[in-house]
C-alpha cells in the first residue's frame, strides 16, 4: 500500500467489539481482551520484568492499539521503543470506540488517539517511542532495518489471514529478533509453530487465556 491508507472495514458485535469484515475475525478476545493481552503478550514475553532503557518491542497487527497501551501501563519509566506493522489501520474514532470497553486502557489512550487523528504514525507516548508502519507486512517487515527484543504476534487468525503467518513472514520475524529475544502469540497452530522453529526460535506451547487451551511462546 502506498499513498492514502486503506483502512479497516468493520462491523461491531454487540456494539462493542470491532470485527474485521475483511478477515471475519474480532480484534480482541470476547473474554476480556486486556487480560488476554497481559497474559499472552506481556507474561508470554516475561514482561515487564525484562524492560530496560532501550528495550525494543515489535508487533504484527496494531489494531486498536490495546497492546501498546497495556505495554505503556506496564512500563515503569523505562525508555522503550515500540514498532508495529499494520496493513489496515483503524480510524481514531473507531479505536476510541473499541478501547471504551477497557476503562483502564481508555484512561491513558487520549494522547495516542490525538496523535493518530492527525495522521501521525511515529510519536512519543510518555517514555515509549512509537512507530506504526503501514502496509503489506510481507514487504514492510523485510525492509525494516530494526531488531526487536520481544515480539507480539497478534495478526488475525492464521486460518483467516494466512499471509500474515506465512513461513516467509515468520522467517523475517526471526531475522529481526536479537539473540535471546522472544515472541509470544495467542495461536497454537502447528504450522505457525513449525515456521517459528525454522526461523530460529525454541518454541513451546503453553496454557492460553480464558477458554483458549494453548498459546505459543519462544526464544531465539
Amino acid at each position: 500500500m502506498t499513498g492514502v491508507e486503506q483502512g479497516a472495514d468493520l462491523d461491531w458485535r454487540d456494539g462493542i467489539i470491532p470485527v474485521s469484515r475483511r478477515f471475519d475475525d474480532p480484534y480482541f478476545s470476547l473474554n476480556n481482551g486486556l487480560a488476554e493481552t497481559r497474559h499472552v503478550f506481556l507474561a508470554g514475553n516475561d514482561l515487564p520484568g525484562r524492560f530496560r532503557d532501550g528495550f525494543h518491542v515489535a508487533e504484527l497487527g496494531f489494531g486498536t492499539g490495546l497492546n501498546l497501551l497495556a505495554t505503556l501501563l506496564a512500563c515503569d519509566g523505562q525508555l522503550l521503543h515500540y514498532t508495529s506493522f499494520e496493513g489496515w489501520p483503524m480510524t481514531a474514532d473507531d479505536m476510541a470506540r473499541a478501547l471504551a470497553a477497557f476503562p483502564e486502557a481508555a484512561a491513558v489512550a487520549g494522547p495516542l488517539l490525538d496523535q493518530w487523528a492527525t495522521g501521525a504514525r511515529r510519536f512519543q507516548l510518555g517514555t515509549v517511542e512509537v512507530q506504526v508502519i503501514i502496509g503489506d507486512v510481507q514487504t514492510t517487515l523485510a525492509e525494516w532495518p530494526g531488531q526487536a527484543v520481544a515480539w507480539y504476534l497478534d495478526g488475525f487468525s492464521p486460518a483467516k489471514n494466512p499471509e500474515m503467518w506465512s513461513p516467509e513472514v515468520m522467517a523475517e520475524v526471526g531475522r529481526h529478533t536479537a539473540s535471546g529475544g522472544t515472541f509470544a502469540t495467542y495461536t497454537a497452530a502447528g504450522h505457525v509453530r513449525a515456521s517459528l522453529t525454522a526461523a530460529g526460535f525454541q518454541v513451546e506451547r503453553v496454557a492460553g487465556h480464558g477458554t483458549k487451551r494453548h498459546m505459543t511462546r519462544g526464544r531465539r
